[in-house]
C-alpha cells in the first residue's frame, strides 16, 4: 500500500484469567490510571497521553492478545482502508462504523495474516492529559508493540502491502538468519516490530517514560515490588532506545523505554544488525547478556484465540 493511512498506535488489549491481579499490577506498580471499568473489563490510560486508554484488560479463562488498535486521521481514511483491505482479500471482523469504547470514534476491525484482530479508528475523543513532571516515573504513553510470528517475512510483507508499514531495521545473526523486523508508520523508528517465534503470540508491549531518570526510577520501583526483570537496563542499537523488560503477573513481557529514535524518512535506509554482537543488543553493556533463555521468555504462550487466516 503506497499511501500511509495509519497515524499511530492507540492501545493493546489483553485477556487474562486472574483479572484482579493483572489490574492491580497495571494500575499500581506499573503506573497506569484506571479510567473506566465494567463487568470484567477495565480501561487504563497513560497520564501523559491524549489516548483514552493504552491498555484494556478483559477477564477470560485463557490469556490472549485480544486486539491491537491504530489511529487514522479521518473517517474517510478509515473507509478507504476498509475498501483496500476488502479488495485485497482481507477478512473484516466488523464494518466501518461507530466505535463503542471510551472516546467513541469511527472504525472497524479485521484479521491480520497471523489471525490477530486489528482495529483502526478515527475521531476518537481526546482524553484530558497532562505533562509528566520531573522524577515522576510513570508511563507518558504507549511506545510500541512487538508481535511473534512463525513466518517473519510473510507477516512483514502483509503489513507493508495492506497497511503501509515501512521497514526501519532488521536484526539477524549468522546462525539464525533474520529474527526481527522493526516497522514504522511515522518517523518514529518503530510502532511495531515482528519477531520470529515458534507460534503466534504477543512478544512485548513497550511504554515510554519521560526521560532517563524517570525510566531508571520506574524500573527500580518494579524491581523493588518483586516483579521479575528478564532483561535490562540497557540501550538497543536499532531504535537507539533504552530498555528494561519485565514479566507481568500473567507472563506477558512488558518494557519501560525512552528516547526511541525519530528518523529522517527521506534519507533513511534500513540496516541489518547482527544481534549476536553484544553492542547491538545493548550499547551500554549494562544489561544481562541476551541469550536463548532470555529470548524464550518473550515467546509467550501460544495465542490459541487467533483466527487462522489465509496467507494473503
Amino acid at each position: 500500500m503506497s499511501t500511509r493511512l495509519l497515524t499511530h498506535l492507540r492501545h493493546v488489549d489483553l485477556a487474562v484469567p486472574d483479572y484482579d491481579k493483572q489490574l492491580d499490577f497495571y494500575a499500581g506498580v506499573w503506573g497506569l490510571t484506571k479510567v473506566a471499568e465494567d463487568s470484567g473489563i477495565s480501561f487504563l490510560a497513560a497520564e501523559g497521553s491524549p489516548e483514552q486508554y493504552v491498555v484494556r484488560l478483559r477477564k477470560a479463562e485463557e490469556k490472549r492478545l485480544d486486539l491491537v488498535s491504530y489511529g487514522a486521521a479521518s473517517p474517510a481514511d478509515v473507509d478507504t482502508l476498509a475498501e483496500h483491505l476488502l479488495a485485497g482479500g482481507v477478512q473484516l471482523v466488523t464494518q466501518p462504523g461507530k466505535v463503542d469504547t471510551p472516546g467513541g470514534g469511527y472504525g472497524f476491525r479485521f484479521f491480520d495474516v497471523d489471525g490477530r484482530t486489528i482495529e483502526v479508528s478515527a475521531d476518537v475523543e481526546v482524553r484530558q492529559h497532562r505533562k509528566i513532571e520531573e522524577k515522576e516515573a510513570i508511563p507518558v504513553k504507549l511506545s510500541h508493540v512487538v508481535l511473534n510470528s512463525p513466518d517473519l517475512n510473510r507477516t512483514r510483507e502483509w503489513y507493508e502491502r495492506h497497511l503501509g508499514f515501512r521497514l526501519s531495521d532488521t536484526l539477524s545473526s549468522p546462525h539464525m538468519g533474520e529474527v526481527m523486523h522493526f516497522m514504522r508508520i511515522s518517523n518514529q523508528h518503530h510502532s511495531m516490530a515482528i519477531a520470529q517465534g515458534p507460534h503466534t503470540a504477543l512478544h512485548h508491549v513497550s511504554f515510554e517514560m519521560r526521560g532517563l531518570d524517570e525510566y531508571m526510577r520506574g524500573s527500580g520501583r518494579v524491581m523493588r515490588a518483586g516483579y521479575r526483570k528478564i532483561w535490562g537496563p540497557g540501550r538497543h542499537m536499532a531504535g537507539d532506545n533504552t530498555f528494561t523488560y519485565f514479566l507481568d503477573p500473567h507472563g506477558n513481557t512488558i518494557e519501560y523505554t525512552t528516547e526511541l529514535e525519530n528518523l529522517d524518512e527521506d534519507t533513511w535506509h534500513p540496516h541489518v544488525y547482527d544481534f549476536s554482537q553484544p553492542e547491538v543488543t545493548d550499547q551500554w553493556g549494562t544489561a544481562n547478556p541476551m541469550n536463548e533463555l532470555v529470548a524464550k521468555e518473550s515467546f509467550n504462550d501460544p495465542d490459541r484465540g487467533c483466527f487462522v487466516a489465509p496467507p494473503v
